[in-house]
């Protein structure tokens, strides 16, 4: 995997919006942490923008990332928010010009479209906090996205006793991200191929019967069958039908994988949640989980 350069004081980050509309005000405490890194933000024609719920037309926010993207002076692209939109206008986008010269795509949720698409033609990319979650954030998921931004690779370790870990260490490329764009990817181009890898998932505001779909289409299309290790981020705000499922997200995605022996890790500081650590997607880790903790550590 192709490691994008890391950045330097005086880097310009790109700020577009590749999904729901934003306002510049809603920006502010995203744009002055990075402006205290020394980064200079560069910000995108999408913010302030609105087409309905989008930021813009499909052709606009394609257009708007295509620019960064291709414009050398633009170190990093971080988006500034999720929603759902990304996946309308990947396909308009062309990657020509970053395969030469590629840069860092930085943000979770919508934009696990983006860490996906970039990991099937081979480049790194880093699953963290957008501007629009800064406020809510924990001084942990702030360091850690600043740290694998300038190349410092944060080890991430938490205290968990979660009755459905599976203990163990496991060795592999980190990929994943959101479920629900990873369900809406199957059988596209920019869909995973999870063999040997540790898969990374996480979720917000589904039905419990939703999860289980999507978790049965990952088994279905054998995305959990012969992974190095699974770990399950924030499965928050989970919703039940009056007819109760009968299982919580975490004994949804247990019970999928059945008898397989890689680890896993549930509870995981990241996703949507306020401490949203982030991840160097595409990068070879290690995972520890024993008894007390769990521990991702970069090779």
């Amino acid at each position: 995997m192709i490691t994008p350069p890391f950045l330097k004081k005086g880097d310009q980050v790109a700020i577009v919006a590749t999904a729901r509309k934003i306002s510049i005000k809603e920006l502010e405490e995203g744009l002055q942490l990075i402006k205290s890194w020394g980064l200079i933000p560069v910000i995108g024609n999408t913010i302030g923008a609105s087409d309905h719920q989008y930021a813009g037309s499909d052709y606009e926010r394609a257009q708007d990332f295509q620019e960064m993207l291709d414009n050398p002076k633009i170190k990093a692209i971080w988006c500034a928010r999720g929603g759902y939109g990304s996946v309308r206008m990947i396909d308009q986008i062309d990657f020509y010009k970053f395969v030469k010269y590629p840069k860092w795509i930085v943000g979770y949720s919508d934009v696990t479209v983006f860490h996906n698409h970039l990991h099937k033609i081979g480049f790194k990319t880093i699953h963290g906090t957008m501007p629009v979650s800064v406020p809510d954030n924990t001084a942990f998921a702030k360091a850690t996205l600043k740290q694998s931004l300038f190349g410092e690779l944060p080890t991430i370790q938490y205290e968990t006793s979660h009755a459905l870990n599976r203990q163990g260490s496991a060795n592999g490329i980190l990929v994943g991200g959101n479920l629900s764009m990873l369900y809406s990817m199957c059988g596209s181009n920019s869909a995973l191929d999870t063999e040997g890898k540790i898969l990374f998932i996480e979720d917000l505001d589904e039905y419990l019967y939703h999860i289980d779909r999507m978790v049965m289409n990952l088994k279905r299309n054998k995305m959990l069958d012969h992974l190095a290790g699974l770990i399950v981020g924030g499965m928050t705000k989970m919703h039940d039908n009056r007819i109760p499922f009968g299982k919580t997200a975490q004994e949804i995605v247990i019970d999928a994988i059945g008898e397989c022996e890689y680890p896993v890790a549930f509870d995981f500081p990241a996703g949507h949640v306020d401490d949203n650590r982030a991840l160097i997607m595409g990068a070879t880790v290690t995972l520890e989980v024993t008894k007390t903790n769990c521990t991702l550590t970069y090779a």
